[in-house]
């Protein structure tokens, strides 16, 4: 790998960043010291802290009307974000605002939605996948919502493998790339808890994407070939590839084209621009917001749209170790 980016994302200023790159990168154990130190300065100093710091003493971000609006500043996209950034629910803020999450967002179905308040039927493909994901990552995949939201995946699963945002109800029948999140929640969750049903959504799933090298699906659709952070609901091809290698598909020569774009969008110094913050302004919704400015959506950014990101580094560095390349 290159090291001065690699310096760069262990600098102090950014304890989440340094954390994962330890034990993402450099594979450290998590009874290292400069680990441990790492860890328990996340919550202290740096985009955590900064977002942890404009929480409620309630747990939640915003109203506690809504969980999901006003997007993208609400409880739902804090907790996507935090989940990125190294932390647990063995911090109490975090515990917190997670049972809230799940008691609000959980449907009759074993889904997630993100307008119920503990009342929808069905779930909804992306928010089941974001929830799903970040619960993992926070540590609660044996709790039996989190868990039933895998069984949910392989039951709301089109018949040819994929799935779809857009459909309501049973049985589901559309797909498309955007409807991601089904993968990336199976990207965390552990092998070992993987049913022959999820194993088999899975390589379905995957094999969709595969089909279509990541991007291939009607026409040129310009914000796939963006890198952006947060992704919030959002596809780009750079979150193909993080999930797609991380399911073990590195290997496969239809991930040529991505990959070549990962690496052509590389950086002096190892780094990479993010090149945009959702909603992109050629996204339908970027569009509707430039043409409604008083009811637009709220964007939200850790870092600045053109310049060296190390959330997209990170990202970047991690898929091209899966891909066996060390620089």
């Amino acid at each position: 790998m290159t090291k001065s980016a690699i310096d760069w994302l262990l600098e102090d200023n950014q304890p989440a960043v340094k954390y994962l790159t330890l034990i993402q990168l450099l594979h450290k154990p998590s009874s290292d010291p400069e680990v441990r130190s790492a860890k328990e300065a996340i919550t202290e100093t740096g985009w955590a802290k900064d977002i942890l710091s404009r929480q409620t003493v309630e747990g939640y971000w915003g109203t506690d009307r809504s969980l999901y609006r006003p997007k993208y500043v609400s409880t739902n996209w804090m907790l996507l974000i935090l989940s990125d950034l190294g932390l647990t629910k063995d911090y109490p803020q975090i515990d917190k605002a997670c049972q809230r999450w799940m008691e609000f967002f959980a449907t009759g179905d074993g889904g997630f939605v993100g307008s119920n308040k503990g009342g929808a039927e069905h779930g909804h493909v992306c928010t089941t996948g974001n929830t799903a994901r970040a619960l993992v990552k926070f540590g609660y995949e044996d709790d039996p919502r989190v868990k039933r939201a895998f069984e949910w995946f392989v039951e709301y699963q089109a018949e040819k493998g994929g799935w779809s945002c857009f459909d309501v109800g049973t049985p589901r029948k559309g797909r498309n790339i955007d409807s991601w999140e089904p993968l990336s929640a199976f990207a965390v969750y552990s092998r070992q808890k993987w049913t022959r049903s999820m194993k088999s959504a899975v390589e379905k799933g995957a094999e969709y994407f595969l089909e279509r090298e990541l991007h291939i699906q009607g026409d040129r659709y310009e914000p796939w070939y963006r890198f952006h952070y947060p992704v919030h609901y959002y596809y780009d091809m750079l979150v193909g590839l993080d999930f797609m290698t991380a399911l073990g598909y590195a290997d496969d020569r239809r991930m040529e084209f991505a990959v070549s774009l990962l690496k052509k969008k590389r950086r002096s110094g190892g780094k990479w621009n993010m090149d945009s913050v959702h909603p992109d302004p050629e996204s339908p919704q970027g569009r509707w917001n430039k043409d409604h400015p008083k009811q637009a959506t709220t964007s939200f950014s850790l870092e600045e749209a053109g310049k060296p990101s190390k959330m997209i580094t990170l990202t970047a560095l991690r898929v091209l170790k899966r891909l066996g390349e060390s620089n």
